[in-house]
């Protein structure tokens, strides 16, 4: 095997053989296992840098093995592919840290760490998968390796959580199962390419594939969290914060939404989507989304539960930017792929912070908590006001560009919903930073929780503050030569967006 084929297979393995070895590891062999994940973490960022800048040289990296008659499992290194494997193997380093001194002293921690490693494992393939039977294998890998990471502490309602986000997520996996063979029954092939592969096909199947649209989008969109799928999303916050994280910046909800890309793109293609009438639809679901979860994170006083609703209208601008059917557009969709899962990742984080140092669960127990915890804070409230949109943070080229890229394609109504939402993601979060920055803190506090302790543990403090500093250099660098956007507008032009 030459080394561009091999290549694809070790990132994948550089997580799945630290993930099976932690599993024999003895409870009491910390330094082992922090060894291994923090190893296994640092190896796939480096050899995702290896395939990133080989790619930049003209190389090309893939990965096909024999799976079934006729269909290969393959891994393959394009452009859209490495925008979300980058994001995964960086954003999973920093989650393996946190992780580390989150559950320090905890029980089951071989275990968490072994499923824990299986689902990045399930999470670059994602990225890397060359053809829906592939995607389809490892997108529902990491179902069922999530699902022990949210039962962890094996309370009643953490088992209650899992079943309903079994039930949820093997239903949609079902639909996309059903798609995936329908559409091979039909074309003979499940590869991905740029421009789709289906606009070839006889003009009377049109119908038929509309449903198959539909069907792929709901098997989808249970993932990313599309209302009304979105259920399972919110009762998964029992989980532990490290999962949290996983959950909604780096797993399972942006698999579902890279998952809808993929559809849009490389299956059915956007200008194929846009003839058969499908992108309005998918546009109008999105927007609903967006609003829904904006409005329902108004209301909630649980901080999680606030920013899972939050996590429910930001991955639908995703969906919103590619739906829309425009370059610019799709370009801030894109864009805000990385961008919501670093911003997301770091209020997750502090969140976790927040509740392990201090107790603080809810948006009322928050009073004063910037004097006593000021770093963790800081991060907190950066990562609001990029969610915001405030310039020059990198949710505001995201917002830019999707509202620059609604008025190019006269979707006018496109603007209200972007207006509403940012009004709505201020509603939510201003209250937060304020009440943190500016009210006194509660006379209950006691002694422990007083000014001038140590804020928290440093593996707790440093990777929040890390992707915190992120959300700026990728404001500040928005127009910089070799910038994300560049990257982003690559993608844009090969999959047919202008």
């Amino acid at each position: 095997m030459s080394w561009a084929a091999a290549l694809p297979l070790m990132v994948v393995g550089s997580s799945l053989i630290p993930g099976v070895a932690i599993f024999f590891l003895p409870e009491e062999r910390t330094a082992t296992r922090t060894t291994l994940n923090l190893a296994g973490a640092a190896l796939k960022l480096l050899l995702v840098g290896v395939m990133f800048f080989g790619m930049l040289n003209g190389l090309s990296y893939q990965t096909r093995l024999p799976l079934l008659p006729g269909i290969d499992l393959v891994l393959s290194a394009g452009p859209l592919a490495m925008l979300f494997l980058s994001l995964s193997a960086a954003l999973w380093l920093v989650t393996t840290v946190y992780a580390v001194g989150y559950l320090e002293g905890s029980p089951y921690r071989s275990r968490f760490f072994g499923f824990f490693s299986l689902c990045v494992t399930a999470t670059v393939g994602v990225a890397l998968a060359g053809n829906l039977v592939t995607f389809l294998l490892f997108y529902e890998l990491l179902t069922l390796c999530t699902y022990p990471l949210i039962v962890h502490r094996g309370t009643e309602v953490a088992k209650r959580a899992g079943r309903d986000y079994l039930i949820y997520t093997l239903t949609g996996g079902a639909l996309l199962l059903l798609s995936t063979v329908w559409l091979y029954s039909l074309s003979g092939t499940t590869e991905f390419q740029e421009r789709g592969f289906l606009s070839g096909l006889d003009a009377s199947l049109h119908p038929t594939l509309m449903l198959i649209f539909a069907l792929c989008i709901a098997g989808l969109g249970v993932k990313a969290a599309l209302v009304p799928l979105h259920g399972w999303l919110l009762k998964a916050m029992v989980a532990p914060a490290p999962v949290s994280a996983l959950l909604h910046a780096v797993a399972v909800v942006k698999a579902g939404a890279f998952g809808i890309v993929r559809v849009v793109y490389e299956v059915f293609g956007i200008e194929f989507s846009r003839s058969l009438g499908l992108t309005l639809p998918l546009a109008v679901v999105a927007a609903v989304t967006i609003l829904y979860g904006s409005l329902r994170a108004l209301f909630q006083d649980e901080l999680k539960r606030r920013l899972a609703f939050s996590t429910v209208s930001q991955v639908a601008y995703i969906v919103l930017g590619i739906s829309i059917a425009g370059p610019v557009a799709a370009t801030g969709g894109l864009i805000h792929l990385v961008h919501q899962g670093v911003q997301k990742i770091t209020l997750f984080l502090c969140a976790g912070n927040l509740a392990e140092t201090l107790g603080i669960h809810r948006v009322s127990e928050m009073n004063g908590v910037g004097r006593r915890m000021p770093w963790t804070m800081t991060a907190f409230t950066v990562g609001v006001f990029g969610m915001i949109g405030v310039p020059p943070l990198a949710g505001f080229f995201s917002k830019w560009y999707l509202g620059v890229g609604a008025l190019e394609s006269g979707q006018l109504w496109v603007m209200w919903v972007l207006a509403g939402s940012s009004l709505l993601n201020a509603a939510y979060f201003l209250p937060i930073v304020y009440a943190a920055w500016f009210k006194p803190p509660p006379e209950s506090w006691p002694d422990e929780r007083c000014f001038g302790k140590k804020e928290t543990a440093w593996a707790l403090l440093v990777p929040p503050l890390v992707t915190a500093a992120t959300i700026v250099v990728l404001g500040l660098w928005a127009s910089a030569p070799f910038s994300l956007m560049e990257w982003v507008g690559l993608i844009v032009n090969r999959t047919g967006g202008q």
